[in-house]
């Protein structure tokens, strides 16, 4: 009987997850599962150097 209501209870915490996620989705804050994923080749690209250049020497 335990075991089926940890099971009920992992189920629960998992809907009210996904519940929240979608809610954060509709909000703008995270992509979850009605959002395809961003084109990531049509992101702007910084070069590595430029970010971890220290802009304080120059």
């Amino acid at each position: 009987m335990e075991i089926v209501i940890a099971l009920l209870f992992v189920g629960a915490v998992l809907f009210g997850a996904d519940r929240l996620l979608l809610w954060l989705e509709r909000r703008g804050h995270v992509n979850w599962r009605r959002k395809g994923r961003r084109d990531l080749s049509e992101e702007p690209t910084t070069a590595l150097d430029e970010l971890l250049s220290d802009r304080s020497r120059r």
